[in-house]
Parts: structure tokens; sequence; C-alpha cells
């Protein structure tokens, strides 16, 4: 079962939504108690689809969505970070873009099944760095939608708010996409995200039956 194999942050994070859910019941904040019982589910869906689909994640990429989860929904929401701290959108929106660059990259690398030399290593960067700031575009337009639809203030301060979220998204994606170059390069250890790949790759050698055996 995929809960008994995590690492200590990932079970910090449980531990503290738990723990949240019961003291929200107790002093009968409600929301509170529904926020940190939806983060805790949507912080468990990405690991149980891994195990579904056979996908092993590397312990680092791992914690870091939990992290992501647990900041974004939890403390965003339920304690007013993103009012709190004019940063902590931001700093959302570029940690997200580079975790969508490296998923962007990984999934043109299996569909390449590990050939690294199906198509120049920039091509494969630069769709990856697309396919980030699609995932980061289509967000806006979902954050749009809300406040049209139903009245939310998901844009915060509207256009402004709108093209710096996108301005971050572009440069994080970069960062996700260059990594993904430099592995392709045989740079893998020249970097974290790069070895993150790196290590993706071990971990699954059966999506990647074409990979040169000499990495």
């Amino acid at each position: 079962m995929f809960i008994l194999r995590q690492s200590k942050v990932v079970y910090a994070v449980w531990l503290t939504l738990i723990a949240a859910v019961f003291a929200a019941v107790f002093i009968e904040r409600w929301s509170m108690g529904f926020v940190a019982a939806a983060t805790l589910i949507v912080s468990m869906l990405p690991l149980a689809l891994a195990e579904r689909y056979e996908i092993r994640l590397p312990v680092p990429f791992l914690s870091f969505v939990v992290l992501f989860i647990f900041a974004t929904l939890f403390l965003g929401e339920a304690f007013d970070f993103y009012d709190r701290y004019w940063w902590w959108d931001i700093a959302l929106h570029g940690t997200s873009a580079v975790g969508f660059g490296l998923v962007g990259f990984v999934c043109i690398f299996i569909l390449f099944e590990g050939d690294r030399y199906a198509a120049p290593a920039w091509a494969v960067a630069f769709f990856s760095w697309c396919f980030a700031v699609a995932i980061g575009a289509a967000w806006e337009i979902f954050e749009f939608a809300m406040d049209s639809l139903f009245g939310t203030n998901m844009l915060k301060s509207g256009l402004p708010d709108t093209m710096g979220d996108l301005i971050v998204d572009v440069i994080g994606a970069a960062v996700g996409a260059l990594s993904g170059y430099l592995y392709l390069l045989g740079l893998d250890r020249g970097g974290l995200l790069a070895w993150l790949i790196a290590d993706f790759v071990r971990l699954n050698r059966d999506l990647f039956k074409r990979i040169d055996r000499r990495r």
C-alpha cells in the first residue's frame, strides 16, 4: 500500500492535516475542517494514481507534490496565506510551472521510449516548456471563469495578477524544460531537477526501452 512507503515529510503533512480535521471539529470550524480533509484526500491522489498505473516516482518529487498541495489548499485557503503574503501566489505559480515543465519533458520522453536521438534536445525542451505554459494559461482561464460565473475573487487585482502569474509561469516552465535539456545532454548530475529526471528513468526502465544503455 502506497501509504506505508512514504518519506517523513509526507507523513508529517498528513499528520498535520489529520490533526487539523479533529481540531476543526472540536472548535466547530467546519470550513477549516473541510479544507483540511480535502487537502488530505487530494495529496493522496497522485500517489494512488502512480501505484494504480505502476509508475514509480522519486521520493523528493513525491514530497514536493504533497508539500505543494498542502501550501496551496490548506495554508493558502484555510489560513489565508494568499492575502497575508503577497508573494505566496507568485511562489506557488513558479514552483508549479517548474514541476509541469518536468512533467511535460517526462511525458515526451516516454513517448520516445527514452530515445535521446528521436528529436533534437532543444525541440524536446521547447515542447516541454509549451506544455507547462499551456497548463498555466488554462489555470488563468479557470480563475476568470470562476470569478465571472460564481462571483469569486481568484484573479485578485485582475489583469495585473493574471499577467504576473503568466510571467512567473513562463520563467518556471523554462527552468523545468532546461533541466530536461541538460539531462538529454548527459548533464543529469548538474542539478537537482535533472537528477530527478534521471532518477525517474532509473525507477521506470520499462517505460524507456530505447534508452542508451551507456547512461
